[in-house]
Order: structure tokens, then sequence, then C-alpha cells
């Protein structure tokens, strides 16, 4: 499901950086912020806009790793895999998210935009292992079953 560009939002962006020399990081993270993405069709919109090469603005978004080319779901879902959450059993709450999503490595987002599932190194929490997060709320101690059953939640609305 491709999702419209608004260039006028785009415009707002850029106006709220414009008395800075351009700002490229701080413009890709409001867009990135308004889309859940960074859409590939703005980068010559910004070149132009912003006077730079489409290159570095794309090297920009390439070399955060925080930025995405992507579409990412409503509901970004990260999962520990770092040594406390690994031994603690994180990959089989990934797999059960993954079923219950029907998605599958490298596919990491639902059709409908809705859910993105993504495994992090380590989320800092170690002692509440094992540990995912939503939108970065942190959730501990969980399992597979309290995984699926947050994901039902969210799905139904009782989880914002």
């Amino acid at each position: 499901m491709k999702q419209t560009i608004e260039y006028e939002k785009i415009d707002e962006i850029l106006a709220q950086h414009s008395n800075q020399k351009p700002p490229i990081v701080a413009i890709l993270q409001d867009i990135q912020e308004e889309y859940r993405y960074l859409p590939k069709e703005i980068f010559p919109y910004l070149s132009e806009k912003l006077k730079v090469s489409i290159a570095k603005i794309y090297s920009v978004a390439t070399f955060y790793e925080n930025f995405s080319l992507s579409p990412k779901g409503e509901y970004i879902i990260k999962i520990c895999d770092g040594t406390a959450c690994h031994v603690r059993k994180s990959i089989p709450i990934l797999d059960a998210l993954r079923k219950e999503l029907k998605l599958y490595e490298g596919k990491n987002t639902t059709d409908d935009l809705k859910f993105t599932v993504e495994t992090v190194s380590c989320l800092g929490a170690c002692g509440l292992a094992p540990v995912i997060t939503v939108n970065d709320k942190v959730y501990a101690a969980m399992t597979p079953e309290k995984a699926v059953k947050l994901l039902n939640e969210l799905r139904n609305g009782e989880g914002k």
C-alpha cells in the first residue's frame, strides 16, 4: 500500500528549518516522523529545495540506522536479542509475532502498515528480560503468549 506524498507538508517542514544551513538530519527526522519512513520520491524534491545533491541526502538517510527507506507500521515492535534477552528466550517471542502477523525474514511490516517487527541488539533493560518495546514503551518479562495477547490488544485499540 503506497502512501501519498503531500509536498505541502514537506514545504512546512522545510520552512521550520529555513533559518539554518540545510540541517539535513533534522529535516529527514521530521519527514520520517510524518510518514514513518523516508519516501524515495522526496529526495529529488529536497535536493532542489535545499540545493544539495540527491546523493548527499541519500547518504545521510542511509548512514543513520534510525532512518528507514521502507514504510513502517503504526506500531513498531522491537524485540531485544541482546545476551540477557536471548538466553531468556527472546527468539520464540519473535517467531510467535511473525507467525501471528504472517511476517518472515526480509518482510518486517504488515501489508496494512499496522505493525512492523524488528530485532535490536539491546534495549538496555537487561534486568527485565526478555523485553520488547511497542513505539518505545517497554514491556518486560515477555513470553510468546504475552506478546500475542499484547498484539491482539493493539489490534483492538486497547494498547494505546
